[in-house]
């Protein structure tokens, strides 16, 4: 049986559930996920408890508050002036508390993400955390293959 170490390349089905026991995501009912230990594609948490599983393994493990994604950091909310949203996107564009925008990085190459918090009367309160963080998890993971 391979054993998992890093830099596996894993098929895997797996179940990533919130505080609330609500699936996040689920492959168990459709195709199996397939990635390499280590580039990124899960917490480094979850990564860790895969490492030495072998092939066939199925198992659940619970990650406390904070573990998997990482605490609440206020310091990622963050006032962001109606005009610089404007300047930036489309200036009809209407927003309400709990859209997601798509924000690009300073080079251009990439984007990321705020969750909409408030909306004042020339700003909007945008919460950059991501949205698990601080918030305990459960992860349920079948092992299929390891190469």
């Amino acid at each position: 049986m391979n054993l998992i170490q890093q830099g596996s390349f894993l098929t895997l089905h797996y179940r990533l559930a919130g505080p609330d026991g609500a699936d996040i995501v689920n492959t168990f009912d459709d195709k199996p996920a397939t990635l390499s230990l280590g580039a990124g594609q899960l917490a480094p948490a979850i990564e860790a408890r895969l490492i030495g599983l072998t092939e066939g393994t199925r198992t659940r493990f619970e990650l406390a508050a904070g573990e998997a994604f990482g605490e609440r950091n206020p310091e990622m909310l963050q006032r962001v002036k109606r005009s610089l949203l404007d300047e930036l996107g489309d200036p009809d564009q209407t927003y309400s508390v709990g859209d997601v925008i798509e924000f690009p990085t300073p080079d251009g190459t990439g984007s990321y993400a705020g969750l909409v918090r408030e909306i004042g009367e020339d700003w909007l309160l945008f919460d950059f955390n991501h949205p698990l963080a601080g918030q305990p998890v459960s992860f349920e993971v079948q092992i299929i293959g390891v190469l």
